[in-house]
């Protein structure tokens, strides 16, 4: 029996048009999955469903979401993220049926936890390679609650050649677009041709435009970090993350989402923290 899948072109370029044209067919689409945005089950017989491809450099694997959680897209993924998923799935979600493409693999559903988890990094760029904390959590705009990161290095960054020790980080991205904030209630405008992408319910990179265009990764994770549900919900409603960035040892690791905004807001008093609003790539 037909499904009412979306298979949206970008999709189909990259499985082909025989193999899209089969999954509209029913052949390899299961009646039933868990969306890969909302984790909720869905029925590609009864509800619009879209078919979401997730790429690395070798695998792909095809997933399925609520069409009213996100529209049908190929979503970007570290081949050793994307690997290390696939090996991680248990015995009861390789019972679910899921299309997919080569090599043969299926989608983990793993929950969500953390209101306000840190995670460090290394980034690629703009300026040296340092180590980034990440930090996740839910910041108010007004009444609104926004999907928040905020990123604080734990020591100086400066740009390329500069061995004087002076932290030029919040230099390096205002250059890139980032704005000072003045005020926490209000919502900073859009960064073009940045990202961030949540695959699969978790966080998992920080995009920047690449210089032969489309997007390469700032910050990448090198296990994903977990995101809270209130937390995606946010970003999906939304579409977008507000990113945040500090000086070293401006905010710190706070455990609670309060507390978070309290150390921002001493911070933004400071004159110390810029930030932008960056579209969600993925789920």
């Amino acid at each position: 029996m037909p499904r009412m899948l979306d298979v949206s072109d970008e999709v189909r370029s990259e499985i082909g048009d025989d193999e899209a044209d089969r999954l509209l067919g029913g052949a390899h689409a299961p009646d039933s999955y868990e969306c890969t945005s909302c984790r909720t089950p869905g029925d590609s017989l009864q509800e619009p469903t879209s078919t979401v491809l997730f790429v690395g450099e070798e695998t792909a694997v095809l997933a399925f979401a609520h069409a009213r959680c996100i529209p049908s897209q190929v979503v970007p993924v570290a081949e050793e993220q994307l690997v290390g998923a696939v090996r991680s799935i248990s015995q009861a979600q390789t019972d679910t049926p899921t299309a997919t493409v080569t090599p043969t693999a299926a989608v983990p559903a793993p929950a969500a936890a953390a209101v306000a988890q840190p995670a460090h990094e290394r980034p690629t760029a703009p300026g040296q390679a340092a180590i980034l904390g990440i930090t996740c959590g839910l910041v108010l705009h007004g009444d609104t609650g926004h999907a928040s990161l905020v990123v604080e290095p734990t020591g100086p960054v400066g740009r390329p050649g500069n061995t004087s020790g002076t932290d030029e980080f919040l230099g390096l991205l205002q250059d890139a677009g980032f704005q000072p904030v003045t005020d926490l209630d209000k919502t900073p405008e859009q960064l073009a041709g940045w990202s961030v992408l949540v695959a699969m319910g978790k966080l998992h990179a920080i995009l920047q435009p690449a210089a032969a265009g489309g997007s390469t990764g700032w910050w990448q994770a090198h296990q994903p970090l977990q995101v809270t549900d209130a937390w995606r919900f946010a970003a999906n409603q939304l579409a977008e993350v507000t990113m945040y960035a500090v000086p070293a040892g401006m905010v710190g690791r706070q455990p609670r989402e309060d507390l978070l905004r309290q150390a921002l807001e001493r911070a933004i008093a400071m004159g110390q923290v810029v930030a932008a609003s960056l579209p969600l790539a993925g789920t």
